[in-house]
């Protein structure tokens, strides 16, 4: 019997052994490997599309020293989305609901892009600290105010698909819990309950595929701000 709802949330252990770290290996796996033959099947075709679709429309607004990072930000896209999706099968673990991973995702990476705006274009990247035209008196306020917003933003980026995640999880197992008390009782408000579960399990898939583009699309717009 599950003692708490948020147990699901806890990185499982095998002999003593955490497999939060097979939760983050085994995504590199499912994926299908380019081969050296002329034709490709269709699984490998449409991944080479989708690819080559997503990385040309995340770096279009970039100029040519973004482009650098096509290949960290599309293969971070691909990571997040596996895990995200296998995260919701049962048996699983989602490794996007600690806060330990995604800000060790978000906080290197948003750094990367302030020292790469600190050595590219110093002048201005702490312009964006202090807008123009601002009143003599206010500068100092708008100063603390831009630097705190400055640092926030990788937190924010670890606790938006983290809080987002975990809500869905819990809301789903929730409602898993409710059909399965009622079914005995209620047969037809049960069979309410799980298609409403249905719906919800469709729902946090998209979510799943939200969040993972949503968090390369903030660090692309970082990237845009400091090249």
């Amino acid at each position: 019997m599950t003692l708490s709802f948020f147990d699901q949330f806890m990185s499982p252990t095998l002999m003593g052994i955490p497999l939060i770290v097979l939760a983050m290996i085994l995504p590199w796996t499912l994926l299908p490997t380019p081969t050296q033959q002329w034709l490709n099947n269709r699984t490998l075709t449409l991944q080479s599309w989708f690819l080559r679709t997503y990385t040309q429309q995340l770096l279009l607004p970039m100029n040519s020293l973004g482009h650098k990072w096509a290949l960290l930000l599309t293969s971070l896209m691909v990571y997040l989305l596996f895990i995200n999706v296998l995260g919701l099968l049962p048996y699983t673990f989602t490794p996007t609901t600690q806060l330990s991973m995604t800000l060790g995702l978000a906080v290197p990476l948003w750094l990367a892009t302030v020292l790469i705006g600190l050595r590219n274009k110093a002048t201005a990247s702490l312009a964006h600290l202090l807008p123009e035209g601002t009143p003599t008196l206010l500068i100092p306020i708008l100063i603390i105010i831009e630097t705190i917003s400055l640092f926030i933003r990788p937190v924010a980026l670890g606790v938006r698909i983290t809080a987002n995640l975990t809500a869905g999880h819990l809301l789903m197992q929730l409602i898993a819990t409710a059909a399965f008390v009622l079914m005995p009782m209620m047969p037809t408000v049960s069979l309410l309950t799980s298609i409403l579960l249905l719906l919800l399990t469709l729902l946090e898939i998209a979510v799943a595929l939200i969040q993972a583009y949503v968090f390369v699309l903030l660090l692309s717009l970082y990237l845009q701000e400091n090249v």
